[in-house]
């Protein structure tokens, strides 16, 4: 097998990887670890083959938009968490 069908090969494992991240990042707290995975490994991928067809690509870009969905559903949370305890130790 060719360096291009083995880096094809490694491309589409790592697509599908960020997805699989991607939809975990949707468990409660526990997801934002696999969110941030998602990210940083979605902009290594788009770096490192860029140019490169990906069978996979929708798996890759899917993934990315699952995982930065979730955090910021994830920061909203905190904000209006930080607002109601805020407002709670501060009554009118």
């Amino acid at each position: 097998m060719s360096d291009s069908g083995i880096d094809r090969i490694a491309l589409i494992r790592k697509s599908i990887a960020i997805f699989v991240s991607g939809v975990l990042s949707f468990l409660p707290i526990i997801g934002l670890i696999p969110a941030i995975y998602a990210i940083v490994n979605w902009r290594r991928v788009t770096v490192r083959y860029g140019n490169e067809w990906n069978p996979a690509s929708a798996y890759l870009s899917w993934g990315a938009r699952l995982a930065a969905f979730s955090l910021i559903v994830l920061l909203l949370a905190f904000i209006i968490l930080g607002f109601a305890i805020v407002s709670d130790q501060f009554p009118n």
